[in-house]
């Protein structure tokens, strides 16, 4: 489980990162799915969460402690190198020994860190989307990292729009395929261009 999941965590980053090189400059200010967020604020997002493992997974450290340590702007004048940065120590963080077994503090209490991994990785697939449609990029995600993120996502899918995080669920159509579905639990409007 822990190779297939550190497997699903990389290729989402990876897929990420490729999305982050292809925004043109005059894209950074595009609106995208997540209504208040343009493409920088979502990049800044992701990013962000990428920043958090480290002290979170390999110091033991705590949300309360790390304060607004990163908010803000964490891209400064090279978003690429940033994100390039925060991703490949954050998965250095979860790869480490032991690390998947550890229990890692979060917002809202301790929780495994093969369960954080597996929520930020099913969290990068779905702003992927959401950073293809901000910058008219091909949105059709890898099947693996649909398949994962449906597994995920299910368990608490009522409770994200609860959350304020997201969207609620959307209908979905007969037939609709992986990608479809994972898009509606979180809100989104995939099939027919609208965005949730």
């Amino acid at each position: 489980m822990s190779d297939a999941l550190l497997e699903r965590h990389a290729e989402a980053l990876r897929l990420f990162g490729e999305r982050v090189r292809d925004i043109r400059d005059d894209q950074w200010g595009a609106p995208t799915p997540c209504t208040e967020w343009t493409v920088r604020d979502l990049v800044n997002h992701v990013t962000a969460e990428q920043l958090w493992i480290p002290p979170l997974v390999t110091e033991g450290r705590t949300v309360e402690e790390l304060g607004d340590a990163f908010s803000g702007d964490v891209l400064g004048d090279d978003p690429v190198a940033a994100w390039d940065r925060a991703s490949v120590a954050a998965h250095a963080a979860f790869a480490a020994s032991g690390a998947l077994e550890r229990t890692v503090q979060l917002s809202y209490g301790p929780a495994r860190g093969s369960a954080y991994c597996s929520e930020l990785t099913a969290d990068c697939v779905v702003h992927t989307w959401d950073l293809c449609r901000g910058i008219g990029a091909d949105d059709r995600l890898p099947d693996t990292l649909v398949e994962f993120s449906i597994k995920e996502v299910m368990p608490y899918a009522d409770a994200l729009a609860a959350s304020g995080m997201y969207a609620g669920p959307v209908e979905v159509p007969a037939g609709a395929d992986a990608q479809t579905r994972l898009l509606a639990m979180v809100g989104r409007k995939g099939w027919d261009g609208e965005t949730g």
